[in-house]
């Protein structure tokens, strides 16, 4: 190895970054490769614990960082490059320096650098790594956390050393489609990232469907060979000038076609918007579990059942109206099994809570997770006691339908049943 590194046989490749929703390059990540004069292009994994266990980790990162920053003439000025650090180097006091130095000697901006750490590195020493990520920072260096959930490193290490990526392990992208419980992990990593104001970049994207599913869940970045394999810097321009992978409009994943939407926003502000439709609904709305327990209902629907909404959420449906599950728990059911139950008509019972004790008009919804898997119930109820008991009859004076008159809607007779046509339908017995 250290005749190598004499020879100058350490290089990089550039592997594509891209940014998935608008589709487009949005830097490379670096690696690191050997040039052997028998044996041919070594990999990393054949050669850095070499360099790490023979104190050479050191001259290694010299050499292949010195020759990308050469080569960044052969970018547009908005892209990146990301760096990996080696646990090793998280020891040395001196590497933000050694990297300010290559950086201002190829006169490349530190800002577009970007730093990846893995998990591990953090173990040893948090407070010498602290140091280090501190400095980082202060050049104008963006961090990431690399590798994220194969690691030792607590979440709080997310907040101290001030991380401005998370980087998806590839294992959990490469199984993500066929298990449930690497879906749930990568779903659950953007939406740590999101939360904490980071950005979500997924490493080994190799098909059209995990690049989909990634973006569904609201993953900003990705890389892996469906945009391209790490190549030489000769091949940058060609790089550069090639179109990424585009999306498909029409999403090739196990899902219903109505779990896809608002995928223009990320988790988070997704949940704001259908939060604020939700609260201010005038038809009842909740959400029920596998169990039928309420996850959540809205002020209105805690209204039509008498209770306060903290008195439903945890507590199953039998348990809240227990007069009522009867004469809805097979529609419940239904839509358990994935089917859409719409418009049905129940008489509801009266009792000593509920306020509204006449007839409801309620649709069973099947939820499903980003696989198509049946996670719940979302379920809609619409009074319908005060059209029943007023009528459908015309005022003589008005000319408005008396129903509406009494809900303080003016509207005519025609008007009335075109509205009915399209939302009430014809009700199922």
């Amino acid at each position: 190895m250290n005749d190598a590194l004499d020879r100058s046989e350490l290089f990089p490749c550039f592997q594509p970054i891209v940014e998935l929703r608008a589709s487009q390059l949005a830097g490379f990540e670096i690696l690191a490769r050997w040039r052997h004069p028998q044996h041919g292009l070594i990999l990393p994994p054949n050669f850095i614990s070499l360099a790490e266990q023979h104190g050479l980790i050191g001259r290694l990162m010299t050499q292949v960082t010195q020759k990308a920053f050469q080569s960044a003439p052969l970018l547009p000025d908005c892209l990146m490059l990301s760096l990996n650090v080696s646990p090793v180097q998280l020891r040395d006091p001196s590497l933000p320096s050694q990297i300010q130095k290559l950086a201002n000697e190829a006169e490349f901006p530190m800002s577009r650098l970007h730093i990846e750490i893995t998990e591990s590195a953090l173990v040893d020493n948090i407070e010498l790594a602290t140091t280090i990520t501190q400095e980082l920072k202060r050049m104008g260096c963006t961090l990431a956390m690399d590798d994220f959930g194969t690691g030792y490193a607590s979440l709080r290490y997310l907040e101290v050393l001030q991380f401005d990526k998370l980087k998806i392990d590839r294992s959990f992208v490469a199984s993500m489609l066929e298990k449930r419980g690497s879906r749930k992990i990568v779903a659950a990593i953007i939406g740590l990232g999101n939360s904490l104001g980071l950005i979500n970049v997924a490493e080994g994207v190799e098909t059209q469907q995990q690049a989909d599913m990634l973006q569904l869940l609201g993953c900003e970045l990705g890389q892996g060979w469906l945009y391209g394999k790490p190549l030489p810097a000769e091949s940058i321009p060609q790089m550069v000038a090639a179109a990424p992978q585009a999306f498909s409009q029409c999403f090739d994943l196990p899902v219903k076609d109505d779990a896809v939407s608002g995928l223009e926003a990320l988790p988070t502000q997704r949940l704001a918007h259908l939060k604020a439709i939700y609260d201010g609904s005038p038809i009842g709305m909740c959400y029920l579990d596998l169990e039928l327990r309420y996850v959540s209902i809205n002020q209105r629907l805690a209204e039509m059942n008498g209770r306060p909404a903290a008195a439903h959420i945890g507590r199953r449906f039998k348990e809240v109206l227990p007069e009522l599950f009867p004469r809805v728990e097979p529609y419940l059911l239904r839509a358990l099994n994935g089917e859409p139950v719409s418009r049905v008509e129940v008489c509801k019972p009266a009792d000593h809570c509920c306020k509204l004790d006449g007839t409801t008009l309620f649709t069973y919804q099947p939820a499903f997770d980003e696989a198509g898997e049946v996670i719940g119930v979302s379920l809609t109820a619409m009074d319908m006691t005060e059209w029943s008991r007023v009528g459908w009859h015309k005022d003589e004076n008005t000319g408005s339908c008396a129903c509406f008159a009494a809900l303080g809607i003016d509207a005519s007779q025609t008007q009335v049943s075109s509205l009915l046509a399209n939302f009430v339908g014809k009700s199922e017995n």
